[in-house]
């Protein structure tokens, strides 16, 4: 069996505890870059994203397989005085403890930052919840939706003829646990420091709130407030989805002067940068539906690989609008190992999305798809924590594991 290269967090170890999406993605990032991550889940039936996704292959669902990549299963029932004093168990030989639970769970269990701080002082504590951990909302029940809402991003998504929409993945939650992440980060690399951790706290509409650009200013200072504008910048143009003779989509950015006068010479109509109506940056804005029309009147008379021809050609900022067919087919996607073949039980070959971003001299890997349910139980509870066989079989026939 080869070993595989170093990864940078190879002497990190993460219990996760939670489920769903918010924290357990953060889980996943930390364990691509080699990140030990034991993810605790109820005996029995796991966590719920074991049967979230809409399709399946063999039964199975296909999100599970992704996320939970590279971590360790064990099966602990939380509400259980002996669960939880598993977990103390654990503490100690963890650096950090992840949790996504309503705020207030850990401590009804026992199990608060500061009596596990007591066991490990280095402990950092990763908490992703709807609200927070402080705050009139925090023991609120909050979900990845309702913090996109509040959080600013589903009143700008959509056109503005019609209802708010959601962006077509579960931006909120994996906004969060992206920010959990760096958060962690920064309390090791402060730990490394003063020897001590800290909790990193983080709701999921913070994590929204904080790619709002200048929302926030835009009405402290003028009164405005941002509005759905469907696929445009307002005032910036043109930059749009344009359509194509065989039945697509093709998007352009051609903004910047400079630009804009090179996708009119791939037009054929180079006058058009010197028109009064759309020569500066700020013609174009004023002009931004009429020049939109001109532009999709030529590009509806060409296919998606012509226009992409044409704009390479001319170094305009512009492609077509993938889906995962185009992904798996596209040279580029494979000479970056965007997409990775991951052996898979149950499955064989399981495409996915690869690690990101790259390090060039540790770079993250991905060593074996989502474990099954309570795989890794007698590694973490035998060999780690040195649990005898019997002790295991009679927390197994209480379904405590």
């Amino acid at each position: 069996m080869s070993v595989r290269p170093p990864r940078p967090l190879d002497d990190i170890r993460v219990l996760e505890l939670g489920a769903f999406l918010a924290g357990p993605f953060c889980g996943q990032l930390l364990a691509d870059f080699g990140a030990e991550v034991i993810k605790v889940e109820p005996p029995g039936k796991g966590d719920p994203m074991r049967e979230w996704g809409r399709h399946r292959h063999n039964g199975r669902t296909l999100w599970w397989p992704i996320l939970a990549r590279n971590k360790k299963s064990l099966t602990l029932d939380l509400r259980t005085p002996e669960g939880q004093e598993i977990i103390r168990q654990l503490v100690p030989q963890c650096d950090m403890l992840l949790e996504n639970f309503r705020p207030g769970t850990l401590e009804e269990w026992g199990l608060s930052y500061e009596s596990l701080r007591e066991l490990n002082p280095g402990l950092i504590m990763i908490r992703v919840s709807g609200f927070g951990q402080s705050g009139p909302y925090r023991d609120k029940a909050g979900f990845g939706s309702i913090g996109e809402a509040m959080g600013g991003i589903r009143s700008i998504t959509g056109f503005p003829d019609r209802p708010p929409t959601r962006i077509g993945i579960s931006i909120g939650d994996s906004l969060a646990a992206t920010f959990a992440t760096v958060g962690a980060l920064t309390a090791l690399h402060q730990r490394s420091r003063s020897g001590l951790g800290q909790v990193v706290d983080i709701g999921i509409y913070e994590g929204v709130l904080a790619l709002m650009e200048s929302m926030i200013p835009e009405y402290q200072f003028t009164g405005h407030i941002r509005e759905r504008t469907g696929n445009i910048l307002p005032n910036v143009a043109p930059s749009n989805i344009y359509p194509t003779s065989d039945g697509g989509w093709f998007a352009i950015g051609a903004n910047a002067d400079a630009i804009f006068k090179r996708l009119a010479v791939a037009m054929g109509q180079p006058d058009l940068a010197d028109d009064q109506r759309y020569a500066t940056h700020k013609a174009r804005g004023e002009h931004q539906a009429e020049l939109d029309d001109l532009i999709a009147v030529w590009t509806v008379q060409h296919t998606a690989d012509e226009l992409q021809t044409l704009m390479d050609e001319h170094g305009v900022p512009a492609g077509r609008i993938y889906t995962a067919k185009e992904m798996l087919n596209d040279p580029h996607f494979a000479a970056r190992q965007a997409i990775v073949d991951v052996s898979a039980p149950n499955f064989g070959s399981f495409k996915m999305q690869n690690v990101v971003p790259k390090l060039s001299a540790t770079p993250g890997g991905i060593d074996w798809a989502g474990p099954e349910l309570g795989q890794h139980n007698a590694e973490i509870l035998h060999d780690l924590l040195g649990l005898s066989s019997e002790r295991m079989a009679e927390l197994r026939e209480r379904k405590i594991i």
